[in-house]
């Protein structure tokens, strides 16, 4: 019992951690497309309003979109039919997936 109570409060602090995260500005990106081939890139994220955001990918090809924030959960509409969802890790990095979960996306603040 005192395993899940400490388990729990431990996700709990993650997921407050990467919520008050600030997650504007400049990343890396390392992807893979639906097919399975890699792509990289920059990304750019802008605040424009409370938990809103304006994402700029280039990626060899210029993609732009609108994001929300809620809790630790990124999800950014860009004009396909589905949105690429992210999830802010604690180290700041976010994994997501675009493509309905068959795409994969990576972004780093560092080089890889």
């Amino acid at each position: 019992m005192l395993r899940t109570f400490m388990t729990a409060a431990a996700l709990f602090i993650i997921g407050t951690v990467a919520a008050m995260a600030d997650i504007s500005g400049s990343y890396f990106v390392y992807g893979r497309n639906a097919d399975g081939s890699a792509y990289d890139g920059t990304l750019q994220i802008v605040e424009i309003g409370d938990k809103t955001y304006n994402v700029f990918w280039s990626v060899g090809t210029e993609y732009s979109g609108t994001g929300t924030l809620e809790g630790s959960v990124f999800t950014v509409e860009w004009g396909a039919a589905d949105p690429a969802v992210y999830v802010v890790m604690p180290d700041g990095e976010l994994h997501g997936t675009w493509a309905d979960g068959l795409g994969l996306e990576l972004l780093s603040r560092t080089p890889r």
